[in-house]
């Protein structure tokens, strides 16, 4: 059995977190793989891990990563901040040492600076598990390009999200891997018929921030033919954008587009269960789209932006409709033309359910097992070849 830390540096459960935690639930159903979280601060995700039985250490430490970067540090503060980096590193590493780990995987770009220093501690390889495109519109090009050399410098493999998050990384001479971050089974959803024009309910399920494209929505509504029942935003803000909501309301209020806002919810799932329509209009390109499969497997007739992971997702007119990010006259026709045809929105949703089952749990854990198991068996042929 392959004895596996993962290692993340927030607490907060978001997307990627929560894929986390499903992981290794799956993980801990099996008998390949023993796994662990270690997290360098304490918060929900810590209490999520211990209540399905997962270990969890947490590594308290006071590292800014903020003093790492040019912008944020003078030339005194950034030689500090890295002399910290390799403080935290180092114990770090005596904490997967301690696990008594046979690799240890790094689950966030800030993981990847503390793991690269904890695996060489420890003595074990580094994973690398990437939730978030290595890209410019994210990070910015220098930092994205460092990130890349440094992910292939210090991680023996890699395990991306979608086929778009794998082609913005090095992997040359490195074992690599997709695993979409896998939906537990839930129980199926009870549908009535779709309804009428004027019956339709819209949601848009994802945190408001600008990049999700709630902005986006809320313009091609007010284009509409015919106005639908209801239109929901469902997710709270993070991050210092909570001015990002006053902006969508006042927007709404501008547009004459009535719509609620739910805050945050730990469970979209009835949600989407009470909508007709799932929106997902991000602006820049998704690394997965876990709101996606989440959607259609609720059933509901699905729009998505035709960028990154959700193009992975969704086959274009089979079980959902996929419209250029940012265009909103675009996603405006594929409303309307949703909205006008009750039939299209029930074949759409039958094949939706269909297509999301191809997104379970298991396979994840499967792919990420055998990802391992190859690292691991490199490693071992590495250290017997003679020198």
């Amino acid at each position: 059995m392959i004895t596996a830390v993962f290692l993340t540096h927030t607490a907060a459960p978001s997307g990627a977190e929560l894929a986390t935690l499903r992981l290794l639930t799956a993980l801990d159903r099996g008998d390949a793989v023993h796994a662990s979280m270690l997290l360098t601060e304490d918060g929900p995700l810590v209490t999520l891990l211990r209540r399905r039985g997962i270990p969890v250490t947490v590594w308290r430490n006071d590292f800014d990563s903020r003093s790492l970067t040019i912008a944020g540090s003078g030339p005194l503060r950034l030689i500090r901040g890295a002399a910290e980096l390799v403080r935290l590193g180092r114990g770090l590493g005596t904490a997967v040492a301690d696990a008594g780990a046979d690799v240890l995987v790094a689950q966030s770009t800030k993981a990847l600076l503390m793991g690269a220093i904890a695996a060489r501690r420890a003595g074990v390889p580094l994973v690398w598990q990437v939730h978030d495109r290595i890209s410019g519109e994210y990070f910015g090009g220098p930092l994205a390009f460092g990130l890349r050399v440094l992910g292939w410098l210090a991680a023996r493999g890699v395990v991306a999200n979608s086929r778009a998050t794998l082609r913005t990384l090095l992997t040359r001479g490195r074992p690599h891997t997709v695993a979409y971050p896998g939906l537990e089974p839930g129980p199926a959803v009870e549908r009535a018929a779709q309804p009428a024009p004027e019956a339709v309910r819209i949601v848009m399920v994802g945190r408001l921030t600008p990049w999700k494209g709630q902005d986006v929505l809320l313009r091609a509504l007010a284009l509409l033919r015919q106005r639908p029942l209801s239109v929901r935003f469902v997710g709270g803000t993070f991050f210092d954008e909570q001015n990002y909501r006053a902006e969508l309301e006042r927007l709404a209020a501008e547009l004459a587009v009535p719509v609620e806002f739910t805050g945050h919810v730990d469970d979209p799932s009835a949600a989407f269960a009470e909508a007709d329509i799932a929106v997902h209009c991000s602006v820049t390109a998704e690394p997965f789209g876990q709101v996606v499969v989440e959607a259609m497997r609720a059933g509901c007739a699905v729009v998505a932006a035709d960028a990154g992971g959700p193009t992975e997702i969704v086959r274009r007119d089979r079980d959902g409709l996929l419209v250029a990010p940012g265009d909103v006259s675009a996603l405006a026709a594929a409303l309307d033309r949703l909205i006008a045809d009750p039939a299209l929105r029930t074949r759409l949703g039958a094949s939706a359910r269909e297509r999301a089952a191809d997104f379970g749990i298991e396979a994840t854990a499967e792919a990420v097992t055998g990802l391992l198991d190859t690292v691991l068996r490199r490693r071992a042929s590495d250290s017997a070849a003679p020198r």
